[in-house]
């Protein structure tokens, strides 16, 4: 019986046979060594520099972007206890819901650079760059010993990464500075080490996977576990060890894993807490809370004391479908029917092959990451957002990039051809389904790429007996560009469209998300009218929820957050921003207000500590009702601003009282249209 994907079988250093003929003296192949690799190194300079275009052009355009970490990496650049813990602000109250790694880049950019936009979030677009290379590099690797072909190979890598680079919900989140970006870089590298590991026999790459793994954890806490499975299981399947050896390993991988994430998480836990701020999204001052409450199985079962709701509350319904919808489809789901199609392809036809197969371990790698990742964001309770979505584009890209040029070469065998041209044809009605959910973008589109994918499904069909190059190279060239058409033209449109805000979403405007959230967002993550783009206020201050109770929302009055406060962050005028700097060095902080994204306004307006009272959702007690009356009778803050905030989901009633007390006990002012108090006169 042929054994369809031959594995690399010699011992790691020692080149294949595949590789030997290749460069053999006087071969036709060792002809084309010589300016392949440069041609190759050429046309991977060609999409890495179009990635990193797509990703760069025109981030100013951004602002803040997500001024919720924005403002706590400007705090990073002021002072190293908040870059080490992540705080809001530079005088270290609380820090923001999630482990600081990423804001680690971001706190050195803008240290080194000064802060601006650039420097937030350019470091975010080489994120992205570099996690197409490494795309590259693990499609390539794998690749080459089943076509015994460097070029098919070096093609098989660049699809991975156009499709990874041309994800929408890629597009949009590394030109954005939330932790995703770096979470699915990390992930990337651990897939690529792990792969690399049964491939090449080294147990220091399995160790330099779970180092990165740990490293994620630092980013955005469990949903890294999502790949874990997925890469244990390949290893134990695939890799060269005895059955044994092959768990010791794993277990030495895990134990990196928990080194690199452990010495944060156990330096928060043993620093005294009045040495440090108060972790943010927790109700107990505690690292662990947040990532097994909050973080954790909060996501999974709507649980999430001090939220704005869960699934079924605003955040989509969970079901098998969920990926497919109108929240999450034009985010990502364009090529997933054909990439499990390519994925189940390759397992069949490699069913015979040894063991240690390496297209066996990465459609185990990769296949794993989509299928897991992808069944629990579908079915989670808890607050879930579109872009979370991104984190399925590597297990997305490895299947289409290593199945599509595996099958591409073996299409002579009708039954490949058919697998092949069936998914070519998912791809063109998958995208005809989601671009008629924005049907006034590029109607036409939808029409092009369904009638083109069923025009090439079938002369992939009709034509793979034949011979010919060009017809070869022309069916292959029309067929990827069908597939990537709808990806990109959304990708264009999200790069050519600026995002600010926590909630944002690839691609043309759609149906809305959740409570008045829909796509290509403005500063608070909605469009509405009468609201002033980019600047967090809505007309005449009124906000929702709000009334005082249950810790979500205050009474304020004035021109505050509203629902911005929420979302996006305040654009204070320019009396206010005086305001707060005048006599600044004789306080702590310059101002305190209810909610993360408010005080993320006023402070990168002003350049100083503004305490975020409740945290992110105003629903976290830091600080207590006593502990704001002290700070206030020692002189160490300045001001503070009123405004309303969207009520939560339990929590603390902490913030409401402190805004209670503060309206009983000072005067209201207004300074720039905002109503402040003036607690230091």
């Amino acid at each position: 019986m042929t054994t369809y994907f031959k594995p690399l079988t010699e011992p790691a250093g020692q080149a294949s046979t595949a590789q030997s003929s290749r460069l053999a003296p006087g071969s036709r192949a060792g002809h084309r060594s010589n300016r392949g690799p440069v041609r190759h190194r050429l046309e991977l300079t060609a999409v890495l520099l179009g990635t990193a275009v797509l990703y760069i052009w025109g981030l100013g355009a951004s602002g803040w972007a997500n001024a919720f970490y924005s403002a706590a990496a400007q705090a990073g650049s002021q002072d190293w206890t908040a870059w080490f813990f992540g705080s809001s602000d530079a005088a270290n109250s609380i820090t923001v819901d999630k482990p600081p790694a990423a804001l680690w880049i971001t706190g050195l950019s803008v240290r080194m650079f000064g802060l601006s936009s650039w420097s937030v979030l350019v470091p975010q677009a080489l994120m992205g760059v570099a996690t197409a290379w490494i795309m590259y590099l693990a499609i390539r690797r794998a690749a080459l010993p089943a076509t015994d072909n460097l070029r098919l190979a070096h093609r098989a890598g660049l699809l991975a990464a156009a499709v990874l680079a041309l994800t929408p919900v890629a597009t949009l989140m590394f030109r954005f500075n939330n932790p995703d970006a770096l979470l699915v870089l990390l992930m990337t590298a651990a897939g690529y080490a792990v792969l690399r590991s049964i491939q090449d026999r080294k147990l220091r790459w399995l160790i330099l996977a779970g180092v990165f793994l740990g490293f994620g954890f630092l980013a955005k806490q469990l949903q890294v576990l999502l790949v874990v499975p997925g890469f244990g299981l390949a290893y134990l399947v695939c890799a060269y060890p005895r059955p044994g050896r092959r768990v010791l390993h794993l277990l030495a991988a895990g134990g990196a894993m928990v080194a690199s994430a452990g010495w944060w998480i156990a330096a928060v836990e043993l620093v005294p807490a009045d040495l440090r701020p108060y972790i943010g999204g927790s109700q107990n001052n505690s690292i662990l809370e947040l990532t097994f409450g909050y973080n954790g199985l909060g996501r999974l079962n709507g649980d999430e004391t001090g939220s704005v709701g869960g699934g079924g509350n605003g955040w989509g319904t969970p079901g098998l479908l969920r990926m497919f919808g109108t929240e999450f489809g034009g985010q990502i789901a364009w090529l997933i029917p054909s990439a499990l199609i390519l994925g189940g392809a390759l397992l069949w036809l490699g069913r015979r092959a040894p063991r240690t197969d390496v297209v066996r371990a990465s459609v185990i790698v990769w296949g794993s990451w989509l299928l897991v990742t992808g069944l629990v964001f579908s079915y989670m309770q808890g607050i879930i957002h579109p872009y979370y979505s991104v984190a399925l584009a590597p297990g997305i890209a490895g299947l289409v990039g290593l199945g599509g040029v595996l099958l591409w070469q073996r299409r002579s065998r009708l039954p490949v051809a058919l697998l092949l041209g069936a998914s070519l044809v998912a791809a063109g009605f998958t995208a005809f389904a989601l671009l008629g959910q924005a049907p006034a973008f590029l109607p036409w589109l939808r029409w092009v790429v369904v009638l083109g994918a069923v025009v090439l499904a079938a002369a992939v069909v009709v034509t793979g007996r034949l011979r010919q190059v060009w017809v070869t190279r022309t069916t292959a060239g029309l067929a990827v560009a069908v597939a990537l058409a709808a990806p990109l033209a959304y990708s264009v449109a999200t790069a050519a469209t600026p995002h600010t805000g926590a909630i944002v979403s690839a691609g043309p405007a759609t149906a809305g998300f959740g409570p008045g959230f829909g796509r290509n967002t403005s500063a608070q993550g909605i469009r509405r009218p009468g609201t002033q783009q980019g600047t967090g206020q809505a007309p005449g201050g009124q906000g929702f929820g709000g009334g005082g109770t249950n810790g979500g929302g205050f009474a304020g009055g004035g021109q505050g957050a509203a629902m911005g406060g929420l979302l996006g962050a305040t654009t204070p005028s320019s009396d206010l921003v005086s305001a707060l700097k005048a006599d600044a060095d004789n306080y702590t902080w310059a101002a305190a207000v209810v909610g993360s994204n408010n005080a993320a306004g006023y402070q990168l307006a002003a350049g100083l500590p503004v305490m975020a009272v409740g945290g992110f959702n105003g629903t976290d007690p830091s600080p207590t009702l006593a502990q704001f009356q002290q700070l206030v009778a020692d002189g160490k803050i300045h001001y503070f601003i009123g405004g309303r905030l969207m009520q939560g989901n339990g929590g603390s009633d902490a913030s409401s009282e402190i805004a209670a007390w503060v309206a009983a006990n000072y005067q209201a002012t207004t300074i720039g249209g905002t109503t402040v108090y003036d607690l230091g006169g």
